[in-house]
C-alpha cells in the first residue's frame, strides 16, 4: 500500500513554475535563455511600501495577527473595494490571506463537496481545477475559443450548469489569455446566474488594474448586486503592485462564508507575515502613482509582442484588453518539423523544441486547458521582447 495520500493522483505539479525552474537551471548551467514563463512584473515594489514595511519592522509589529488579517488591512480592502468596486463590505466580510492561491483554496476547500461541480472557463489559469481536485470536487471545463476571443458565452455557460454545479470560478483580465469582459458581456453572464441560484461566484480580479486601451473594468457583484450574497470577490496586491513575493491575496463576501475560510487557515498556516500585511495597508491607502506609471508601459510591451508574435510565420496572436500575457494560436505549426527532424505534435512539443533550439521558455497551451497555443508574459524589459520575439519569429521560419 503506497504512503501517500491517493489525493495526489489527482493533481499535477504547477506547469507555469516548472517551465520557470527549468529556465533558471539552464541559465545556471550557463546557457542563454529568455524566460517569458513568469507571470511576474519586473518592476520593484514601490518605495513608499517597502518603506511602510521597514517601519512596520521598527514598531516590533513582527507578532502573530489574527489569523486572516489586521483590522488595519481590513478596513483598506473595505476602502479599495468601495472605491474602485462601488461594493460595501464590512471588515467581518473580507479574508486576508497569504496570496491569492491562499484565498482561493480556502474558499473551495470550506465549501466543495465529493462530486460538487465547479465550472472553469477554458484556457483557464493552471492552479484552478487541481485546487477543484484537492476538495474533492470535478472542474467542469467550459471551453472559450479564439473566435469569441477566448470569452466564455452566455450559451455556454448555460450548457455548463447543472444541478451539482456549486462555483463557477471567472477571472478577467485573464491569465493565460488577457481577455478581459466588458460590462454589457458580463451582464450576459450574470443573467444567466440570476436564473440559476445555487450556483455561486468566485471571481479572481488579480489582473484589475492591467487593463488598456478603453476597456473598462468591471467584476460580476458590481455588475449585478442581486449575486452580492453569493459571490466572493477576489484580489490581492501582487500583480497590482509588483508585491509577489510578499504574498497577500483577499477576498470579500458572505461572512458564513469567510468565516469557513478562517477556520481553514487557522488549522493550516494561519496569518500572513505581518510585515507584508503592513505593507499592503500602504499599498491600498498609500499613492497610486505606481498603478498610473506601469499601466502605459504594459500597454506598450503589449503592442509590441502582439505585433512580433503576428509576424511570426504559422502564429496568429489576438489583441487582449490586459494582464501582462498574450495567449497566440499555432494551428499553422502543427504538424510540421524543426531542422533537427523534431515533429511539432502538440502546443507542448512547440514550447520544449523552442526552447531547447532558440532558448525561449513559454508556457504550453495544455497547460491551461486549452491547444493548440502557448502562453507569454509579457512582465519584462522591451529589450528582452525583442530578442525573444526575434527567436520565436527564427523559429517558426525555420519550421517545414
Amino acid at each position: 500500500m503506497s504512503f501517500l495520500s491517493k489525493t495526489l493522483d489527482r493533481v499535477k505539479p504547477s506547469p507555469t513554475i516548472s517551465i520557470s525552474t527549468k529556465a533558471a537551471e539552464l541559465k545556471v548551467a550557463g546557457k542563454d535563455v529568455i524566460a517569458l514563463s513568469a507571470g511576474e512584473p519586473d518592476f520593484d515594489t514601490p518605495d513608499n511600501i517597502k518603506d511602510a514595511a521597514k517601519a512596520a519592522i521598527d514598531a516590533g509589529k513582527t507578532k502573530y495577527t489574527a489569523p486572516d488579517g489586521i483590522i488595519e488591512l481590513k478596513n483598506a480592502i473595505c476602502a479599495k473595494m468601495k472605491r474602485d468596486n462601488n461594493l460595501d463590505y464590512l471588515p467581518s466580510q473580507v479574508s486576508v490571506g497569504t496570496g491569492g492561491k491562499q484565498i482561493l483554496y480556502n474558499a473551495l476547500m470550506a465549501t466543495v463537496n465529493l462530486d460538487d461541480e465547479v465550472i472553469i472557463p477554458a484556457p483557464y489559469w493552471v492552479s484552478y481545477p487541481d485546487m477543484v481536485f484537492l476538495a474533492g470536487g470535478t472542474p467542469v471545463i467550459a471551453e472559450a475559443s479564439m473566435q469569441t476571443a477566448y470569452k466564455l458565452t452566455a450559451d455556454q455557460l448555460e450548457a455548463a450548469i447543472t444541478p451539482k454545479t456549486k462555483w463557477l470560478i471567472f477571472n478577467s483580465p485573464s491569465n493565460p489569455s488577457g481577455a478581459g469582459y466588458s460590462h454589457a458581456e458580463m451582464k450576459e453572464l450574470t443573467d444567466v446566474l440570476l436564473r440559476h441560484p445555487h450556483v455561486w461566484v468566485m471571481s479572481d480580479d488579480m489582473y484589475e488594474h492591467l487593463a488598456y486601451d478603453d476597456f473598462k473594468f468591471c467584476t460580476p457583484a458590481e455588475v449585478e448586486p442581486k449575486l452580492y450574497d453569493r459571490t466572493l470577490t477576489v484580489n490581492g496586491v501582487s500583480k497590482a503592485y509588483a508585491m509577489t513575493g510578499w504574498r497577500i491575496g483577499y477576498a470579500a463576501g458572505p461572512e458564513k462564508l469567510i468565516a469557513a475560510m478562517r477556520k481553514i487557515q487557522s488549522q493550516s498556516t494561519s496569518n500572513p507575515s505581518s510585515i507584508s500585511q503592513w505593507a499592503a495597508v500602504e499599498a491600498l491607502n498609500g499613492p497610486q502613482d505606481y498603478i498610473e506609471m506601469s499601466r502605459p508601459i504594459f500597454e506598450s510591451r503589449r503592442n509590441l509582442v502582439v505585433k512580433m508574435l503576428n509576424d511570426a510565420k504559422g502564429i496568429n496572436c489576438p489583441t487582449p484588453e490586459g494582464a501582462f500575457y498574450v495567449y497566440p494560436s499555432i494551428a499553422d505549426c502543427i504538424g510540421k518539423t524543426t531542422p533537427s527532424g523534431a515533429t511539432i505534435n502538440t502546443d507542448e512539443d512547440f514550447a520544449t523544441e523552442l526552447l531547447s533550439e532558440h532558448g525561449v521558455a513559454v508556457v504550453f497551451g495544455a497547460a491551461f486547458g486549452l491547444s493548440p497555443n502557448f502562453r507569454v508574459s509579457y512582465a519584462t524589459s522591451n529589450e528582452a521582447l525583442i530578442d525573444a520575439c526575434t527567436r520565436i519569429q527564427n523559429f517558426c521560419a525555420s519550421l517545414t
